[in-house]
């Protein structure tokens, strides 16, 4: 195996590191490249607190995941402390026996000073030295051996990306996905300010983490337009949280989820819902795709280990709606009914940016019973019964 090595502190990774990884890989056909993060750099000895190495390893992980080009490895964090090149060279060399000298990637703004490395001349006996460019589009000559990588110049560094972190300004194209979610549940790098506190209604389980593991089920389940459709709810499920004071995470969640169970076919849905501990009603074995958002339910607690109430009664109530639904709920059948992409009218558009909720849950639902009546649908127990409360409220 053609080896490639990449050292750093990767605090955070960057979409940088990547680029550079694969261009490497790529231009002198390597197998594979491998991350090595740093416990404490060497280069970066005055550079203050950084991350945990937990924090760095998971950003890390994530920046890579599925992509079997790419491995981390974790020798210079075990051994704490500073590392030292030739020593990790050697440790590499022994446990994965490439196939030649492995091709250590470092950056033109170390190159210079690589005469000065410890045992530099050691590191030239077990590597091929590659240097990329990180602050010269021009080629450079070194004194010793290399290999000069014309890859395109990126603007962009782990410091920088802290700093807009830290200041609030736009940083999330420059970090992997992955990353940046675990920037923002673990508030890294001053992410938000100096909040100690969680937002008033907020959930331990609507984590980002937790929420792009269900949306990436969710684009593997569903066809394209169904998951797109349960994306445009999320959105507007997140939107219609912020204005009545709700957590727009578990809005975004529940949106994401509500259709996780719609292309399941009926004895799938039958099964699963028996664990819910509640009846199946004539329409809804008379029908079993009804049972699709209890079935979501389901799905969220056994599977991804969501135990949010309000979340799962959101999703599982969004088909029928129920007399006795939270707020989250509320939103939810509001959402999946007048998301962007579905063909309203301007007026029930408008009265959702301006409306109270219940006032846009009793047009909704008014509307939705229209039409199934239009279509001569049998109408669940559950839709009556929160048509005729909504209408006591009203009048």
């Amino acid at each position: 195996m053609k080896l490639g090595i990449l050292g750093g502190s990767f605090n955070p990774v960057h979409s940088g590191h990547i680029f550079l990884a694969d261009t490497v890989l790529s231009t002198l056909k390597l197998d594979r490249v491998v991350f090595v993060p740093a416990y404490c750099s060497p280069f970066k000895l005055d550079a203050g607190v950084q991350e945990t190495a937990n924090d760095r390893l998971e950003m890390l992980s994530c920046a890579v995941a599925g992509d079997s080009r790419f491995a981390i490895d974790i020798c210079e964090i075990r051994r704490e402390g500073v590392s030292y090149t030739a020593d990790t060279l050697e440790d590499i060399i022994a446990r994965y026996m490439p196939e030649g000298k492995p091709s250590l990637i470092i950056g033109d703004d170390l190159a210079s000073d690589f005469p000065k490395w410890h045992k530099c001349e050691k590191i030239l006996e077990l590597a091929d030295i590659v240097v990329a460019r990180r602050i010269n589009s021009s080629d450079v000559k070194y004194p010793f051996a290399h290999t000069l990588i014309k890859n395109e110049v990126m603007d962009i560094s782990s410091q920088a990306v802290r700093q807009k972190i830290s200041e609030g300004s736009d940083w999330r194209s420059l970090v992997p996905s992955g990353a940046g979610a675990i920037i923002e549940d673990r508030r890294l790098y001053g992410f938000g300010g100096f909040q100690t506190e969680e937002p008033q209604n907020s959930s331990e389980d609507c984590t980002q983490a937790v929420i792009q593991k269900i949306e990436t089920v969710a684009r593997e389940s569903l066809n394209i337009e169904r998951f797109l459709h349960s994306r445009s709810t999320a959105l507007h499920a997140s939107d219609l949280c912020r204005r009545f004071g709700l957590d727009p995470a578990s809005g975004y969640l529940a949106g994401i989820a509500h259709d996780l169970a719609k292309q399941l076919d009926n004895k799938q849905l039958l099964k699963i819902v028996k664990s819910d501990g509640q009846a199946v009603s004539r329409l809804e074995k008379d029908k079993p795709n009804l049972l699709h958002g209890r079935a979501a339910a389901v799905l969220l607690r056994e599977r991804f280990c969501i135990h949010n109430e309000d979340v799962l009664s959101a999703v599982a109530l969004h088909t029928s709606g129920s007399a006795n639904m939270c707020a989250l709920a509320k939103v939810i059948y509001i959402a999946d009914k007048t998301e962007a992409s579905r063909n309203i009218e301007p007026a029930l558009r408008k009265l959702c940016r301006e409306g109270d909720l219940d006032s846009i849950l009793f047009a909704v639902l008014e509307k939705t019973v229209s039409k199934l009546r239009a279509k001569d649908m049998d109408l669940s127990a559950d839709t009556l019964k929160l048509l005729n409360k909504m209408k006591e409220r009203k009048n």
